[in-house]
């Protein structure tokens, strides 16, 4: 069960996301407890740069849903993310959705970064 006041997600597609009974539209990232817009919107411009916010206070897992289809991470990503002590979560958007509501549900420190589909 996911504490009150907590992002859950709750669908993509169509261009957005539904969270927490919540409509947007375009790429987001997602904190436990607040949205943000993310201006990324295909898999090779994500980077320690455009994660911005996401990796302030770093989480200890931070999932990024790249999109419709699984293609690997950028080169250097997964070491620059683990050398502030945060661990990469690569996956496709839909995966990456049902993987930040669990580890939400698990009590874990995450943060997911989310490419919208289609």
């Amino acid at each position: 069960m996911v504490p009150d006041g907590r992002q859950l997600i709750q669908s993509y597609g169509e261009g957005g996301f539904r969270v927490s009974d919540v409509t947007y539209q375009g790429s987001l990232i997602v904190f436990p407890e607040k949205i943000q817009a993310w201006a990324v919107t295909v898999c090779h411009d994500i980077s320690i740069e455009s994660l911005g916010d996401a990796i302030v206070d770093p989480p200890l897992i931070l999932v990024i849903g790249c999109g419709a289809t699984f293609l690997p991470p950028p080169k250097n990503l997964r070491a620059a993310l683990k050398d502030i002590g945060t661990s990469l979560e690569w996956m496709d958007t839909g995966a990456a959705c049902r993987t930040y509501n669990v580890l939400l549900a698990e009590g874990r420190c995450t943060v997911t970064a989310l490419i919208a589909v289609k």
